[in-house]
């Protein structure tokens, strides 16, 4: 294959030309996502609240070759979200597909009880009506575009089965779920496919930070031994967004490495 071919310096072209927004995209899966997006050809548009460590990551894209702008916003704000796709729209003329990583809000684990009714509003203000939000601004975007566009919206394992003391998170990635299947229903006959995707452990900044004891124990809970990787998730929303699942939308795809596919088999010890 030759460099034209295959996009600059080697890069994959499978997304070449495509705008694509990734949100949270400063740290963890969402960096890791548009880092995976640039290096497909695309032209990305980074947006998270945390201005600096955002513009380092754009940064970090543009001297490895690739096409990237931060634009910060807060997905928890309708103006934001508002203000973010004028920017695309300004910038770009249209949009072609889109992340919705943004993540946050909440507290740590405690029983159901313990929880305040402000921890719960904080928890579903970023996970649920953030990915309302911007996929309400993202479908306008498209569909203004008249060219059709493929959204996945990052749930979790959580979102598919109950976790014990993450009431909001538990609620907010269930409710991504749903929302991903409403909007895909909407929106197929216009061209535009929505999909999600459900990590399993994944090896972020927390879990990263965690004792090697504690990730051992994590791994020795997924059926194919090993934690996974932000770029195992990046790849999967790359594949989603390409012309390569051109027939899959309003799915959940767990990235989990088998721990949604049930009870492993026993130990006997043969």
């Amino acid at each position: 294959m030759t460099t034209a071919e295959h996009g600059v310096a080697g890069r994959d072209s499978q997304m070449s030309g495509k705008v694509v927004l990734v949100t949270g995209a400063s740290r963890g899966i969402g960096a890791a996502t548009a880092t995976a997006f640039a290096d497909a050809g695309a032209e990305v548009v980074l947006t998270a609240r945390d201005g600096d460590a955002l513009s380092s990551q754009a940064e970090a894209i543009r001297r490895s070759g690739g096409s990237a702008v931060a634009v910060p916003a807060d997905v928890t704000s309708e103006d934001s979200v508002r203000a973010l796709l004028a920017e695309v729209r300004q910038r770009f003329g249209r949009l072609d597909a889109a992340v919705n990583n943004a993540a946050g809000g909440g507290r740590p684990p405690a029983p159901l009880a313990e929880w305040a009714s402000a921890d719960f509003d904080s928890a579903l203000a970023v996970s649920l009506r953030g990915v309302f939000l911007c996929l309400k601004y993202e479908i306008e975007l498209m569909l203004a575009g008249g060219t059709g566009g493929a959204i996945v919206n990052l749930s979790s394992t959580a979102g598919e089965q109950g976790v014990a003391g993450l009431s909001g998170y538990v609620a907010g990635k269930f409710g991504v779920g749903g929302l991903t299947r409403v909007a895909a229903l909407a929106s197929a006959a216009r061209g535009i496919r929505v999909n999600a995707i459900a990590p399993g452990p994944i090896l972020t900044d927390r879990l990263a930070a965690a004792e090697q004891a504690a990730q051992e124990r994590v791994a020795a809970s997924v059926p194919l031994a090993r934690i996974g990787t932000t770029a195992d998730v990046a790849a999967a929303a790359v594949w989603l967004c390409s012309g390569q699942s051109s027939f899959v939308t309003g799915t959940v795809l767990a990235v989990d490495g088998g721990r949604l596919a049930g009870t492993p088999a026993f130990n006997t010890g043969n």
